[in-house]
């Protein structure tokens, strides 16, 4: 009964973090990596439109009349590889450039839900996290892609895939859960394997939360909204439970 009131709890931080966003003093933490990754990834599509348009150009003459519907065929096809690469690069992508900025973030609200205060944040110190935030980043890029290929090359076995998908699935949830908590486990300075280890005592409770927040990023434009309502509501997340423990 527990694990399924763990489940239900995950939510229920998710629509916390949302309403926290909107205290002032977090909007810029918010606001700016949203423009920055908007600014980038506009420009990454425009080129991507630019160079297939100018592929098909070259490509459809040497095509014989019968096969004009080729370009009807392509062009989906090109949406959709469009819409896998938004998917996959962006929560990738966008999460590098946003961590400086999320760090803080979640380092804000871990202080109001503590009752703490700290410095007005300036841009040097943004700037001085960069290193750090890319580094811890890359380390959750590798902990990871090997278990995500080995998922994924298990899906393509028969019969075993029948039980690679849902893991597959189930891995993505989890993956949600460690990118979001992980913001202000770094700030506790807890190391990545010590978080791993909390975080499978609380394995439904992340699960639960991590299950809404995969949903929200499979869908274009809304992703952008709930990656910083994931970092503020893992934040409470973390800071509630694991001084609740700690007590």
């Amino acid at each position: 009964m527990k694990h399924v009131t763990d489940l239900m709890r995950g939510p229920d931080y998710l629509k916390e973090g949302w309403r926290t966003l909107r205290q002032p003093g977090l909007r810029r933490f918010v606001l700016i990596p949203l423009a920055l990754n908007l600014i980038l990834f506009s420009a990454l599509i425009g080129w991507g439109i630019q160079q297939f348009d100018l592929w098909m150009t070259r490509l459809m003459p040497q095509l014989p009349d019968w096969a004009a519907f080729v370009e009807w065929l392509l062009w989906p096809l090109f949406a959709l590889v469009v819409l896998l690469v938004l998917f996959f690069g962006f929560s990738v992508v966008a999460n590098i450039i946003a961590s400086p900025f999320y760090g803080i973030l979640a380092e804000k609200i871990a202080e109001q839900e503590r009752n703490e205060v700290s410095p007005p944040t300036s841009w040097r110190d943004i700037a001085m996290l960069v290193p750090h935030s890319v580094g811890r980043e890359l380390r959750k890029l590798v902990y990871y892609l090997p278990r995500l290929v080995a998922l994924l090359l298990l899906t393509l076995i028969p019969v075993v895939n029948f039980i690679a998908s849902p893991l597959l699935l189930a891995f993505g949830v989890w993956m949600m859960a460690v990118q979001y908590i992980d913001y202000q486990a770094d700030n506790d300075k807890v190391g990545f394997r010590d978080m791993l280890r909390w975080m499978q005592t609380r394995r439904s409770l992340s699960l639960g939360f991590g299950l809404p927040v995969y949903v929200g990023m499979l869908i274009p434009l809304v992703n952008l909204l709930v990656m910083p309502t994931a970092v503020a509501a893992s934040t409470l997340l973390w800071v509630r439970e694991r001084d609740q423990q700690a007590s």
